[in-house]
């Protein structure tokens, strides 16, 4: 696996980035799982490839992701972005499968921070969610029964491109003003742990994913 670094662009830059990532892996036939970090700059929402636009506030950066799902504002947070050959994957194919496989690097690594996170469970989806926290599905990280990381997919050419949001902290009043939604259900880096700020955060993910023995733990995962 390759880590290729943390930056803080706005959305725009970051799907044009994400974008750039996976053709380049297409056109040269990549055999490479290849992983970024990133944050917003300024805060941006973004949308699901098919989501219907609904009424946003005026003024706030809104952007469209490759992936799907529903809408996400992304601020205090951070993101992730892993572009993979589907043939890497055990059971590449499974959308499901795919999705715990690639999301089991951040359980091993809060495991590592004695914070055991887990697969959500299947729940019946409301039409009426458009905040993609608020959806869950077996494949979502969570702890203690709060979703914790949301994720997304496309497919193309052979390849996946998984994006997903860690919340570090969020803002309830901003989230259901903006969505027009209850928020519950939902947790964060600094309600579990409340002593590591985001910029410590970062740096131990980027030493997690430069460390050769979880490479090689990451290649046999069953």
């Amino acid at each position: 696996m390759k880590y290729l670094g943390y930056s803080i662009n706005s959305g725009f830059e970051n799907m044009r980035i994400d974008s750039d990532i996976l053709e380049s892996s297409i056109n040269n036939n990549s055999k490479d799982i290849l992983i970024r970090l990133y944050g917003w700059e300024p805060m941006c929402i973004s949308l699901g490839r098919n989501q219907k636009e609904f009424t946003l506030p005026a003024g706030i950066d809104v952007v469209r992701r490759l992936t799907g799902g529903r809408a996400l504002l992304h601020d205090n947070e951070i993101t992730y972005c892993i572009v993979a050959p589907i043939e890497l994957i055990p059971n590449g194919e499974s959308v499901v499968e795919s999705y715990k496989y690639l999301s089991k690097i951040f359980i091993d690594f809060f495991k590592d921070l004695e914070v055991d996170l887990d697969f959500g469970e299947n729940k019946k989806v409301s039409t009426h969610f458009d905040y993609c926290m608020l959806v869950s599905t077996g494949a979502d990280v969570c702890y203690k029964g709060q979703k914790l990381i949301g994720s997304a997919q496309c497919r193309k050419g052979g390849y996946i491109l998984q994006h997903g949001s860690i919340l570090y902290d969020y803002n309830k009043e901003l989230l259901e003003k903006f969505f027009n939604e209850k928020i519950e259900g939902i947790t964060c880096i600094k309600e579990i742990l409340p002593n590591l700020t985001k910029e410590n955060l970062v740096v131990q993910l980027e030493q997690h994913f430069q460390c050769g023995k979880y490479v090689e733990t990451y290649q046999t995962v069953e």
